[in-house]
């Protein structure tokens, strides 16, 4: 019988199944974001270009994510995730085929801007999936370990993007590899559908779109503590992914770390050979905050279920990013353990920072808040690559960049402290422990 089947909807185990098919929706679309950044010196010298072309490309995907994701909150309440979801899906398959079978810069832009469109929504999509599952039921520790799923498209990108491309001998190769796995997580997608559409039905699962239409009143009852949230989420990304939009070539630049490992054998002996050894490769060095945040954010989030301090350890994070980028750009200490740093930081704020949205906002209105928070970081992502390029280019040097980045981690410990007072004000709801744990 249904009600007595081991995969029933209402046992654990379908939820972290459920959960593992919503992170690898994100795997292909991390990848392919952050494929252009991984093979940076190569494509700077293909293109013939300063490199702000690379900023730009960021900034592209940061313009068309600022325009959509809101919208694109909205119509997950308003159609579902599961609609929704497929349709950004394939919006970033698009973009990704533009760019990767074209090497006019303008139609890498275009490009990379449709990447921007589908991507974004899609991932506040992830997060209304994540909260529908999970909300009072190891809420901090799903989205932990859903980022641990999607980040290890970032951490292929980064670790084999040069070497896919020096294999066959053209820069191409790194990004049609990204469009193959935006198939693959499009088709992902479509799999967890059908979990999540079986899951309703047995459970008889309210449809988490909303009932109502949607006003910008509801927007204005956002309490002050999401506001603050939004903030420090904006401060935060800008000094985490625009400063690796370049990282590679500032490490190659700075201290002449090598781009990919010289490796003899076929093609996989080549690609992996960079993941073994991770800090000798500019790529591998770049990478290690996520790899930080992959192995510590699953027992950091089952923390945060257990005794809460939200706002406390946002606050500790925000401390972090001001050593790591000032050593980095102001001393010649060999980068690992600033980045180190700089991952241990981009464990805590994650894993403490999304999953206090849930308990800030009504169900009903869970994809705006996703899809506005993600709306104010996007401004800060689409600013600062082409910020950080141009910089590089003017100064020559990464070191003015390095100071924009800790100045951005002084930002947001300020507004962690208010968001800290702010809490306070409303019962401490941030610091308490998951309700059900």
């Amino acid at each position: 019988m249904e009600t007595l089947s081991i995969f029933h909807p209402a046992k654990k185990i379908y939820r972290f199944t459920t959960l593992v098919f919503i992170s690898l929706i994100a795997f292909g679309s991390y990848f392919a974001y952050d494929s252009i950044g991984a093979i940076s010196p190569s494509l700077v010298e293909a293109l013939g270009e300063g490199r702000d072309i690379i900023g730009s490309f960021y900034t592209a995907y940061g313009i068309a994510a600022i325009f959509s994701v809101f919208i694109g909150g909205l119509l997950v309440d308003r159609f579902g995730v599961r609609i929704s979801s497929i349709c950004f899906s394939t919006i970033v398959a698009a973009g990704v085929a533009l760019v990767a079978f074209s090497d006019n810069t303008n139609i890498i832009w275009i490009g990379r801007f449709i990447l921007g469109i589908g991507a974004e929504p899609l991932y506040v999509a992830m997060n209304v999936m994540i909260a529908r599952w999970f909300k009072g039921k190891e809420l901090a520790f799903a989205f932990s370990l859903s980022l641990v799923f999607m980040r290890l498209g970032t951490i292929f990108s980064f670790n084999s993007g040069e070497a896919i491309a020096r294999y066959f001998g053209r820069y191409q190769a790194t990004l049609i590899a990204a469009l193959v796995l935006c198939g693959f997580s499009l088709l992902i997608n479509f799999v967890y559908n059908l979990l999540d559409k079986r899951g309703e039905k047995i459970l008889k699962i309210k449809s988490e779109s909303a009932d109502e239409g949607f006003s910008f009143s509801d927007v204005k009852k956002f309490k002050p503590s999401f506001w603050y949230v939004s903030l420090l989420c904006v401060t935060f990304y800008s000094a985490i992914f625009p400063f690796t939009a370049l990282s590679t070539d500032f490490f190659v630049e700075k201290w002449g770390i090598m781009r990919s490992v010289e490796a003899s054998g076929g093609f996989f002996s080549q690609v992996f050979a960079n993941f073994l050894r991770p800090f000798d490769t500019a790529g591998g060095i770049t990478s290690i905050p996520i790899v930080t945040s992959m192995v510590i954010s699953p027992f950091v989030g089952l923390l945060v279920d257990k005794i809460g301090r939200r706002t406390t350890m946002m606050i500790i994070g925000s401390i972090l990013i001001i050593p790591a980028h000032l050593l980095m750009g102001l001393t010649d200490l060999y980068p690992v353990i600033p980045m180190i740093i700089l991952g241990v930081s981009f464990v805590l704020i994650p894993a403490a920072m999304w999953p206090s949205i849930p308990l800030l906002v009504k169900k009903s209105r869970t994809g705006t808040a996703f899809g506005l928070m993600t709306t104010v970081q996007l401004v800060g992502l689409a600013a600062f690559p082409l910020l950080n390029g141009i910089l590089r280019d003017m100064t020559e040097s990464y070191t003015a960049s390095m100071i924009m980045f800790a100045s951005l981690g002084f930002l947001g410990l300020i507004f962690a402290l208010l968001l800290k007072r702010s809490d306070r004000k409303d019962g401490g709801i941030l610091e308490r422990p998951d309700k059900k744990n």
